[in-house]
């Protein structure tokens, strides 16, 4: 199959040029401005809009085996590559925990059967599974997971000799949520003395505060420094944190990197007052100085991507009181489009956009051939009209748990195709599931 997309404006490696790019079955074969001599099955004139790499997003909860009554690899892969996400890698604490090479291995399994983008799943680290742990293979598994603080699930590691361990033998990455446990309990017990059950939403980043965050960050920092671990930080939630991190050095040769959320870049803690519980994530929404700093770290390259977090809860789960309301939201479908939002309010350009959602996050995890729009790479590729205005709502999201803490919102921009692997899975609302994704291979040097 040979599908040429003419007059794009592609926006790749910090600048936006206008050409053709020619897809030969699952590579881009030719980018150049002369479309004469590229034949074609397939011609699609993208006159005014723009071509992106597809985003990879490195932090997603989709939520199967075992809890597929919130998302399943299936739907929550079908909105990601209608939001122009064509890869993800998926965290490992599902039900049962992902604590063993098979366990980890019948993910793959199951997502080489349903998935329509591309893949990857972290293996999970327990207090005592370091063997396990280093059996795992850098070739085809994207990284170790370790819940430093505990969040939804049971996987918390807590133990010093533990982390020790792990962080001095290990030669994959290790992406960490960081949030310190003793501070967040203490702070628990504080807020329920108060308030009983009925805590207020807004006391949520009082409760799993700038403290916790920091404190955690910074042993995994310094336990990297100590033994030269490849150390990635999620989730970064505080001005505070940026300090840990260093913009001095070229990425590819950074050893210790970050990543922020879509969603600690648009909302702040005004925002519970009407969302509650909708935009209760761990680490939480802070304060709007968080939310700017956060904006600016990645405009500073102090943090190196961007990504979602995404993890459904169903809304009745969400409507319980404060203890029992789970942390997560759906985001992995509005990503993209919420970045462009803020494109839009002249707070970061396009090729940054790219740079944090394509490229940077294939330097970071050391992707095979991906991330970037380069002859030769795979025909990972989004079409986006950045003047096409549309409102989110029920009709319209994909997410099994069918709700948005984005409802109500429009944004100016849509996306109009989605490549994996040059197959072109959604075109203007249109699945095609003849397909489905692969698996994600990294460079082991």
């Amino acid at each position: 199959m040979r599908t040429l997309i003419i007059n794009a404006n592609i926006v790749n490696e910090n600048k936006i040029i206008k050409s053709n790019v020619l897809i030969v079955d699952n590579l881009i074969s030719k980018i150049s401005a002369n479309s004469a001599d590229m034949n074609a099955d397939r011609i699609i004139n993208a006159e005014g809009k723009y071509l992106f790499p597809g985003c990879i997003d490195d932090q997603v909860h989709f939520r199967e085996p075992g809890l597929t009554h919130k998302g399943e690899i299936y739907t929550e892969a079908k909105a990601a590559v209608a939001g122009g996400v064509t890869s993800f890698m998926e965290m490992p604490n599902t039900v049962p925990n992902v604590f063993t090479q098979e366990l980890l291995e019948d993910k793959y399994k199951r997502a080489s059967e349903i998935s329509l983008a591309n893949y990857s799943f972290f293996m999970g680290a327990s207090n005592d599974n370091l063997d396990e742990v280093l059996k795992t293979n850098p070739r085809n598994v994207c990284g170790i997971k370790v819940f430093m603080g505990s969040s939804t699930g049971n996987m918390l590691v807590d133990k010093r000799e533990t982390l020790e361990g792990l962080f001095s033998k290990c030669n994959l990455l290790i992406a960490t949520h960081c949030e310190d446990e003793a501070i967040i309990k203490h702070n628990m017990q504080v807020y329920r003395e108060k308030y009983g059950e009925d805590v207020p939403m807004e006391c949520h980043p009082l409760i799993r505060s700038e403290e916790a965050c920091y404190k955690s960050s910074a042993m995994a920092v310094e336990l990297a420094k100590k033994y030269n671990t490849r150390l990635h930080i999620l989730h970064i939630s505080t001005e505070k944190e940026l300090e840990l991190f260093d913009n001095t050095i070229p990425l590819k040769e950074k050893r210790i990197t970050a990543e922020a959320c879509v969603h600690h870049l648009w909302f702040s803690d005004a925002d519970y007052k009407t969302k509650g519980s909708l935009i209760k994530w761990n680490p939480a929404v802070k304060k709007a100085s968080d939310r700017d700093a956060i904006l600016k770290g990645v405009q500073e390259n102090k943090i190196d991507v961007i990504a979602t977090d995404h993890a459904p809860h169903t809304l009745e789960e969400k409507a319980q009181t404060y203890f029992k309301a789970p942390s997560g939201g759906p985001l992995v479908q509005h990503s993209l489009v919420a970045m462009l939002e803020l494109y839009h309010q002249k707070k970061i350009t396009l090729e940054k956009i790219v740079e944090k959602m394509a490229h940077a996050v294939a330097d970071c995890f050391r992707i095979e051939k991906r991330g970037y729009i380069r002859e030769g790479y795979a025909a990972d590729l989004v079409l986006v009209d950045l003047n096409n205005n549309w409102t989110v709502d029920k009709s319209n999201i994909l997410y099994k748990c069918e709700w948005s803490p984005f409802e109500g919102v429009t944004f100016h921009s849509k996306i109009v195709q989605t490549f994996v692997n040059g197959n072109l899975v959604y075109d203007n609302g249109v699945f095609d599931e003849s397909k489905k994704g692969e698996r994600l291979l990294f460079r082991v040097n």
